[in-house]
């Protein structure tokens, strides 16, 4: 009878203990994007990285689609942990200069922890539709993206510039990422805009599927935009990467960074962030938009808000800092 009610009690405490390791185990879920875009693959390879060591950490991280604005306002309301976002909609968040997306006001508890790739401002048009500049959109069915993403914001912040508004465009769609591409090729719009790194899964698909041409966005608006604002830079999408444009693309675009909030335990933030840059050839080897990342412009360009405590401690225990 003792050596039973012995065994009972190791069983009983072998389980306890099992609970409380799970009950340990900190759940990180960050925001990303539609899952044809790069802010998807962005969550999922930190996942995954972040994932191969929970027996060690105990953190396991899960990822779910978004935008940038909506994953900031995730982070407000404690919906997320980490997310991704356009460097332009970081510097809007902290600095409170972009009401309509914001209506919060400044977010002093965002925090950076490393930027990613650049993110170039893209519009693809189908062949047939006439339109060869940004401003032969004017008129035109014209997918302006979805409420709470990055790309539709920056797409307004260039209407705006340009005098435009919705009134001007024959159709002004909102269809997600992952549909955008089919509208295009189906004819119910004549042009689709995003900000995304390349190569990604909707360009390659509007233009393998129609004839498509990837349109410059290049006049003395956007050109203002990047000479004025920290957070935009002239960039090119590189000629030949997608059917039906062989030539150099000039645009202007932001970059992805990866954030953060004061809430989020700074030992998860430097877990994870150790987990990117022990394991950074492999990284780069999860998706295209990473072949060129270089650590010491991940950790110091376009970052608007200060870098989380957690990243902070593991750049200077590298020597970064």
């Amino acid at each position: 009878m003792f050596i039973k009610k012995l065994a009972i009690t190791a069983i009983a405490g072998a389980t306890l203990m099992a609970t409380s390791a799970m009950a340990q185990t900190k759940h990180v879920v960050i925001g990303t994007g539609g899952q044809t875009g790069v802010y998807y693959q962005v969550g999922g390879a930190i996942c995954r990285l972040v994932n191969k060591g929970t027996a060690n950490h105990d953190i396991n991280c899960t990822h779910t689609t978004g935008g940038s604005v909506t994953n900031i306002n995730g982070l407000r309301s404690g919906n997320l942990d980490m997310g991704v976002a356009q460097s332009d909609w970081q510097f809007h968040a902290y600095n409170g200069t972009a009401p309509d997306q914001f209506p919060e006001g400044a977010y002093k508890e965002l925090r950076s922890v490393f930027s990613v790739y650049p993110e170039p401002f893209t519009v693809v048009a189908r062949t047939d539709s006439g339109i060869k500049t940004f401003a032969d959109l004017k008129g035109k069915k014209v997918n302006v993206g979805n409420p709470g993403s990055g790309s539709r914001g920056t797409m307004e912040i260039v209407m705006d510039k340009m005098g435009w508004t919705m009134d001007d465009f024959a159709v002004a769609s909102e269809l997600k990422s992952s549909e955008q591409a089919a509208a295009l090729c189906d004819g119910k719009v004549d042009a689709i805009i995003f900000t995304a790194g390349h190569p990604n899964g909707f360009t390659q698909e509007a233009t393998t599927t129609c004839d498509a041409i990837i349109v410059p966005v290049d006049n003395a608006e956007t050109q203002a935009l990047a000479a004025d604002n920290p957070y935009y830079a002239l960039t090119t999408i590189p000629g030949g990467m997608y059917k039906g444009t062989d030539t150099d693309t000039v645009t202007f675009g932001v970059a992805a960074t990866f954030v953060s909030t004061t809430n989020t335990d700074p030992e998860v933030v430097y877990q994870m962030v150790k987990a990117v840059f022990e394991n950074f050839k492999r990284f780069k080897k999860m998706h295209p938009a990473f072949a060129n990342l270089k650590e010491s412009d991940m950790i110091s360009k376009n970052l608007s808000a200060p870098l989380h405590e957690g990243a902070v401690r593991y750049y200077k225990e590298k020597g970064w800092m």
